[in-house]
Parts: C-alpha cells; structure tokens; sequence
C-alpha cells in the first residue's frame, strides 16, 4: 500500500468517539483508500494521543499518523521526547508530533499552566536537539528548567514536528520551526490564504524554503450520501462546540460579527448547555442551536454530492494549502468522495 493522496488526510475518531478500538478500522479503512495522514486529536476521556498513536501505527504500512494536537507541558518533556522516538522507531518513521496551544479555560479548570508561544518554540527546539543526540545540562528556558535531557548518544534523527495554528503569533512560530501547519475548521477563504501566506513568509524569513513547511487546511467535508442528522451533528453541533470553547478567537481570526456571538452565548438554551454541542446534544437542541448560527458561518465546508466536496476540497489547495484534512467524517463515509477525487 502507498501513499496515493498524500495531500488528503483525516482525522481518527472525530468528534465524540463510542469506543476507542474504532480508531484501528478507521486507520486501515484510511490506508486502503491511499490518504496521506492519520491526525490523531487529544481528549482525556478515550483520545489519550500517545496510545491512540501507537495503536494506529501497529495496525498500518504506509500512512503517516500526526498528533494535532497534544500540548508540551502535560507530559515532562523527557516523557514527550520518548513518546516521539517510540512512535518513529514503531511506526518507520511515519510520525508527526503535533502540538497546539490548548484551550485556557480548560487549562484553567485542570491546574495546568497556559501555554506562551516562546514556550512551544523552546520546547521545539529542546527536542530537535534530543533526537541529535545531544546530552543538554542545565537548560533554563521558557519550557521549563532541567538538570538534565538526554535520549540516546548515539541517535541522530530528526523529529519532524507539526503545529495547530490559529493567531499570528503561532502561525509565525510555525513558520520559523515547525514542518506542518494545521489550521482549523470553518476558516473563510480569506482567512485560509492570509493563514497560509503568514506560515510562508515566516518560513521564509527564517532562511527556510516555504515548500518544506506543509501547510494543511482543516476542511469539514459533509457529502450528502450522510444522513440529516449526522450531517447536523458535525456542522452546527461541531460549529457551536467551537464557539462555546473558544468563540472570540474564532470570530475575530474570521472577522465574523461579533454581536452575532453574543446573541448565540445568552441564548438561554446555550448558556445553561452542559457538555459539548457535538458530542452529547440532541437533534431538537441542535436544530434550535442552527437557528442562531448564520449559514455564511457553516459555509466553509464541502457539501453535496462527492463531486461538489471534491471541487470544494480542491478549492482549498488553489487557496495555497498543500494539504486538505476531510474533517468530521470517517475513511468510509469519505470513501465516495476519495473515489471522485481520485477519477476528477
């Protein structure tokens, strides 16, 4: 088996999973239809990325797995660098290492500390030293202070490294260190090109080749053959869930109204809402929820037939990303619209 889209990827157990075992079906089903990357999410609940990682590498050849994301200080950074070097050597160097910011409210509600953007880049730059092989004594830096750091004398590796991106400061970082850029869900056009064109430029200035900074659209890809009520879960069930956990960033990156989000939080049905919209809402509660949400909002997505994703899904590669992540759906309910990519 190979890599017959490498540009095209999906994300494993998208969304509020049943059972993590279902993570193994849906990496094969992804390998045998030819896509690029697995993106491996993290919740606590049954999204523990490292497990899950390890899972999808045992079962697959030829696809590339990338955690998108997990954060650097929830794991000793010793702790992270042996996770990587793990995944490398099990899966034959088919690993990304993907981090993000996180989420501060629930950051905030954990006791783990927010996450700055100096603090990613040294813990980049920490790591590619490690798998250099290098013995580091007392490092002192933003990521944290440590005595000692130190894998293997004789390893010299190189640890590629992926980024959620969302603000300029981190799409820049990205662009200076990091090899992969993944922005988010229900981005405008717009948004998308000044994304990827901040992530380039950076690169650029930073003395590397924009080419070798691949940066990967998150795109929700939504075919018609999906029933109402899924096809309702993961775009206004998902679509909210984003606005409830971080909805000012989301509207300022897309220069959305932001009156429009204030009417959706004081609606009383959403103010009083436990949980996330797309894991454990009704279909009465989402079809509510649709009505406070525009439909220019939703409109970032590929819909309709497996030809109309197609176009929209290369749509997204003419915006400048070199990578389309089908986001919110599974290999086989992508499958139709991967068989109309592959014949367009």
């Amino acid at each position: 088996m190979t890599q017959q889209f490498p540009e095209l990827g999906f994300y494993g157990l998208a969304g509020h999973a049943e059972s993590s075992r279902e993570l193994l079906q849906e990496v094969r089903d992804g390998e045998a239809l030819g896509l690029g990357t697995c993106f491996i999410s993290e919740r606590y609940n049954k999204k523990e990325a490292a497990t899950l990682c390890g899972a999808a590498a045992a079962v697959t050849d030829s696809i590339t797995i990338e955690t998108a994301a997990t954060n650097h200080n929830t794991r000793h950074l010793i702790v992270t660098a042996g996770y990587a070097r793990t995944m490398q050597s099990l899966s034959g160097d088919r690993f990304v290492l993907g981090f993000g910011r996180g989420i501060a409210r629930m950051q905030d509600a954990y006791g783990i500390s927010r996450i700055t953007t100096a603090q990613m880049e040294d813990a980049a730059l920490v790591l590619r030293r490690l798998f250099r092989g290098e013995v580091i004594m007392g490092h002192d830096g933003p990521a944290g202070k440590f005595p000692v750091l130190h894998l293997d004398r004789d390893l010299d590796s190189y640890l590629r490294l992926g980024m959620v991106a969302f603000g300029e400061n981190t799409l820049k970082l990205a662009g200076r260190v990091f090899d992969e850029v993944v922005l988010h869900t229900y981005f405008t056009d717009e948004t998308t090109a000044r994304c990827v064109q901040t992530v380039k430029t950076a690169a650029e200035e930073a003395g590397r080749n924009p080419d070798d900074v691949k940066v990967w659209s998150c795109f929700a890809t939504l075919g018609d053959h999906l029933s109402d009520e899924q096809l309702l879960k993961k775009s206004v069930g998902r679509l909210a869930t984003y606005l409830q956990g971080y909805g000012d960033l989301l509207v300022g990156t897309n220069h959305w109204d932001t009156e429009v989000l204030e009417r959706f939080r004081a609606d009383d049905m959403v103010s009083s809402f436990r949980g996330g919209f797309d894991s454990v809402a009704t279909t009465e509660q989402l079809e509510h929820v649709g009505t406070l949400i525009p439909d220019e909002w939703l409109a970032p997505s590929a819909t309709g037939s497996p030809e109309q994703c197609v176009a929209a899904l290369k749509g997204q590669l003419d915006l400048g990303c070199d990578g389309v992540i089908m986001h919110g759906a599974t290999p086989a309910e992508l499958a139709p619209i991967v068989e109309a990519y592959a014949s367009s």
